[in-house]
């Protein structure tokens, strides 16, 4: 991930947000659920990339609100 792109994951049972690139999550807490929506109006605000992984850390889906690197073709 590029740095300053969002990523939502869970930790120790604690589902959190962060930028990349930070030492520690912006936000912290609540439902998958919660934590997606924080994350997506992050990653919007920014123009960046959000990454939301499952609970055993593979990528759950992606989703790009910016200038995306790899746009989907058709």
């Amino acid at each position: 991930m590029a740095k300053g792109d969002i990523s939502t994951y869970n930790e120790d049972g604690v589902w959190k947000s962060k930028v990349e690139g930070s030492s520690r999550a912006a936000h912290v807490g609540g439902t998958k659920a919660e934590q997606q929506a924080v994350g997506r109006q992050m990653a919007q605000d920014r123009g960046v990339e959000h990454t939301i992984r499952k609970m055993d850390g593979t990528i759950g889906e992606k989703n790009s609100y910016g200038n995306d690197p790899n746009p989907p073709k058709g």
